[in-house]
This record gives structure tokens, sequence and C-alpha cells, in this order.
């Protein structure tokens, strides 16, 4: 492969070999410079020279490096928003960190589904990917839950030694919270029906779970809401309401991306990109969104009915 002006060359090795004498060949080596490729539609056989492999080396891609530039920019924005007040900046490295996400995973995307640069080999390290990115979500919990159980076992004097705080009304488990809980559980069934009904290649049947399961994750989401602007405590009214808010909240924002997650799979099963044998893009969304049913049971028993 060679690059002249911007494009991509292919080039073919060819021998040419002749008679030299009576009992000599001679032979040579040229290569032969074929039309200019279009990067998008170029192979893992022509995108890399060499002997062929398993793995995928991907194209040199600009959006690591506007992804780091653009969280700086929201970082720097956060930071400016708590302490003067200005949300521009913020703003405006956020919604850039949104456009790098989506052109990103577009590529992802592309590379799945139209160049099939994904093998067995490639799938499993994508797999294990996920898995750590799941595990790493599980620490974030276990502090929070370390924070819960530290305070509510060893309460200290200035919540009177008592867990709930005196000053304390609880939300009580078996209201809202309990709606909460079977909304989640019904996505995780429908889920589970959406991953069933693409291993029978059932794509409407897809189509139909996958749209249910966004729906009752909206559903829960809006539950929440309604939950905080209703909560009888605020996020400073002693460490019960501060864990409260974080462990809960947290696991809010996990069902928002999980259901944005799930929104995608939807749009890219009603255009059929995924097969019984190639949907790791599916199966990601509900490895994370299980993780997210299991984590809120564990918070309704926790923090709402043994908590309260």
């Amino acid at each position: 492969m060679t690059q002249e002006k911007g494009c991509w060359y292919r080039e073919t090795s060819r021998t040419l070999c002749t008679d030299v004498g009576s009992k000599q060949r001679a032979c040579f080596r040229f290569f032969v410079k074929t039309a200019p490729l279009d990067h998008r539609s170029m192979t893992s056989e022509t995108r890399v020279p060499g002997a062929p492999h398993p793995y995928h080396l991907v194209r040199p891609s600009p959006w690591p490096l506007v992804g780091a530039l653009s969280g700086g920019v929201m970082a720097w924005g956060a930071v400016q928003y708590m302490h003067e007040g200005s949300w521009i900046l913020l703003l405006i490295g956020t919604l850039a960190v949104l456009a790098v996400m989506i052109v990103w995973w577009r590529d992802v995307i592309y590379e799945a589904v139209v160049e099939k640069a994904y093998s067995q080999i490639t799938e499993l390290g994508l797999r294990f990917g996920m898995g750590l990115f799941i595990l790493s979500e599980v620490m974030f919990f276990a502090a929070f839950f370390w924070a819960y159980f530290n305070a509510a076992l060893f309460p200290p004097e200035a919540i009177s030694f008592s867990w709930p705080p005196p000053t304390i009304e609880t939300i009580d488990a078996f209201q809202l919270p309990l709606l909460m809980t079977l909304v989640l559980l019904l996505s995780g069934c429908t889920v589970t029906w959406a991953h069933h009904a693409i291993l029978d290649d059932a794509r409407a049947d897809t189509v139909l779970a996958l749209m249910l399961t966004v729906l009752l994750g909206v559903v829960f989401t809006g539950i929440q809401i309604f939950e905080y602007t209703h909560a009888p405590f605020g996020f400073s009214d002693t460490v019960y309401a501060s864990v409260f808010y974080m462990a809960t909240g947290f696991h809010g924002f996990h069902v928002l991306i999980g259901t944005t997650f799930l929104a995608v799979c939807w749009a890219r099963a009603r255009k059929g990109h995924f097969t019984p044998k190639g949907h790791f893009g599916f199966e990601a969304a509900a490895w994370y969104w299980h993780f997210v049913d299991v984590v809120w049971l564990f918070l309704f028993l926790c923090v709402y009915v043994w908590g309260a």
C-alpha cells in the first residue's frame, strides 16, 4: 500500500522470469499500482500489508484526540460552573463530547456491518473489554454501598447515633420504589426476549422487544424524577440524604445511558444489523442493562427496605 496526494493505492507484486543463456533464468519482481482506493471501502486485506491475521488494526482516527480535548473542555467548564456560575463552556464541552461519541461509534458500526472487520478473535477482545468496563462500574457502586453501610452500622454523633437520622422522614419502599423495581424487572424480561428473537432471526419481534425495553427505561426515569421532586429531604440533609441521592442518582444516570444504548440497538435492529451469529453490539447493551437491574435490586433492599 502506498499513499500519494491523500489517496491510497494498492500495489500488487508480480514476478517476471526470462531465459538467460542455456541453463539460467533471471527473475524480476515489480509492483503494479491499481486505481486509488476509498479508505472507507478498504477491507482488512487491502488495509493491512503483510501476512493475514485474525486481529483488527484500526485506521488512524482523529476521534481519540478530539474526544480527549472535548472532555478537557467539559471538565474545565464544570469547574467554572461550580465556582463562578458560568455554564457556557460546560455546555460547549458536553456537546462536543456527545458529537465525538456519535461519530466514533458510527465508525465502529461501519467497521462491523459494512467492512466485516471483526473476526472471532476481535469479538473476544470486545467481550473482555465490556466485561472489564462493567467490573469498573461495580467498583463505583461498591464505594457508595461502603459509605452507606459505614454510616448506617456506625452512626456518628452528628445524627444522634441512630439510623436513619431522627430528622429524616424516609420514603416508603412499597410505593414508588416498588413500582420502579417492577418496571426494571419487566425491562429485563423484554431485553431477554429481544436476545432470543435475534437468535431466532425474528427481526419484527426483536424490534418490538427493544422498543418496549426502551419505553420501560423512560418510564423508570420519569418515576425517579417524580420521586426526587417529592422527596421529604434534600441532598444536604444529613449523611443519609447525601448517600441516598448519590447512590440512587448514579444508578439513575446508568439507566439513562442504558436506555440510550438500547435505543441505538433498536434503530440498528430496524436496519437489520443484527444476525444470529453477529450481534455483539446488542449483547453489550443487554449485559449493561442486566447489571443496572441487579444494582437496583441491591439499592431497593438495602436503602429503601432495610435502611428505613
